[in-house]
């Protein structure tokens, strides 16, 4: 059977365990997936990345630069649900609708993006990816363990944070979330560009089944755009992206003096092929993202090399001098790749082999950097063992 045949029955609660098709037993994986999420969790002061705060509260710190922010905080309850640590899973949501809650000014219904450990708010504006990750946990929660009261009414929470992303702005309000002309998803509300890797399609897909009535065509008309989106955002060659793109696709060169060079593959961007992996697992709408993952992996192997793993790309697959910023990053989310393959595709399939045996024969990243990294390789490791699913 083809991966493609076996991908799309994942709606029917079949997931595919890729680690055992590379060779590695049922048992070490679920040890191996175990400690993973120990060592986030309550490994030492030099491993771990979630901390918790007084009795019921906790919160996951980006080692990087030392904040905590709506991107891991959404990123370690999707983890939690994931691999059923309810108690974990509550602790984050405290501490984000206490605390990164905006519940006055324009951006009001959203989060703060950036907290300061202590809780303070280091800005009054939202990341869009936190949201969408927010949104979907919420949601899984609620399948999965059943609605509670006030905050832990996991469905409405999530209803109402998906009514607000897609809002209609006035004076008083500010924007929307998504561009509500191309259903493209922004890089923030102020602009009118894009992060490839915001783009989750297997998300809206079931945002269009699971919110509000009313929301539920926005959701699907996005899960179109993006899909139609990443086409465009990635090269057609190297199957690589830019960290921001303008809405046609192509890499966002603009702005540099404000917002940094993000024309180029790098930390971000890293994330894009493991979403149009997920987008397929789950759902298998689009053909081309089986040939995309076949691009993307004989461009990693053959053009790049994979010596040259840690170093940053043009999205060309060009290799520059400077090194990459979360090189573990880099190793979880080609073997992520892995999943778009067939078995019948051969050379791209070695290669597809090659790069599950390599991540698995990395460790976790320690260090001031290792967030980053490590919620990748966490994702990567859950979504290889077939433990990323639809609740």
């Amino acid at each position: 059977m083809s991966k493609v045949d076996i991908t799309a029955s994942s709606l029917n609660g079949i997931y595919i365990n890729f680690f055992e098709r590379a060779g590695y037993g049922e048992k070490e994986i679920e040890e191996r997936l175990s400690g993973i999420f120990d060592t986030l969790f309550y490994g030492s002061a030099d491993e771990r990345i979630y901390h918790t705060a007084g009795d019921d509260m906790g919160y996951i710190v980006d080692t990087g630069n030392i904040d905590v922010r709506t991107e891991g905080m959404s990123y370690g309850m999707m983890m939690c649900v994931q691999l059923d640590k309810k108690e974990e899973f509550d602790r984050i949501w405290k501490w984000t609708k206490q605390n990164m809650y905006l519940s006055e000014g324009k951006n009001r219904g959203y989060f703060c993006w950036s907290n300061a450990l202590d809780g303070s708010k280091n800005s009054e504006g939202p990341a869009p990816d936190g949201e969408e990750f927010f949104a979907m946990a919420l949601l899984f929660a609620s399948h999965r363990w059943g609605d509670g009261e006030g905050i832990f009414d996991y469905g409405r929470q999530a209803r109402d944070l998906l009514h607000e992303m897609i809002r209609e702005g006035d004076d008083t309000v500010g924007r929307s979330m998504f561009d509500r002309q191309n259903h493209l998803i922004r890089f923030i509300t102020e602009v009118d560009f894009s992060d490839p890797s915001y783009h989750l399609p297997h998300f809206y897909e079931l945002f269009s089944q699971w919110a509000y009535p009313d929301d539920r065509t926005f959701y699907a008309a996005a899960a179109s755009a993006s899909r139609s989106f990443l086409r465009d955002a990635c090269h057609p060659v190297s199957g690589l992206c830019a960290e921001y793109a303008y809405y046609d696709g192509t890499p966002f060169e603009k702005g540099a003096e404000i917002w940094g060079k993000h024309d180029w593959y790098y930390s971000d961007a890293y994330r894009t092929i493991m979403n149009i992996a997920m987008d397929h697992i789950w759902f298998a709408k689009d053909p081309w993202q089986v040939e995309q993952g076949k691009r993307f992996l004989n461009c990693m192997f053959d053009r790049v090399g994979v010596s040259n793993w840690g170093k940053v790309l043009d999205t060309d697959g060009t290799v520059r001098e400077e090194d990459a910023l979360h090189p573990v990053a880099v190793i979880a989310s080609n073997a992520a790749a892995a999943m778009l393959v067939n078995e019948t595709d051969d050379k791209a399939y070695e290669n597809a082999m090659a790069a599950i045996r390599l991540f698995w024969d990395t460790p976790l990243r320690e260090g001031e950097r290792r967030y980053y990294d490590n919620c990748l390789y966490m994702f990567a490791f859950m979504m290889l063992s077939g433990r990323y699913r639809i609740w």
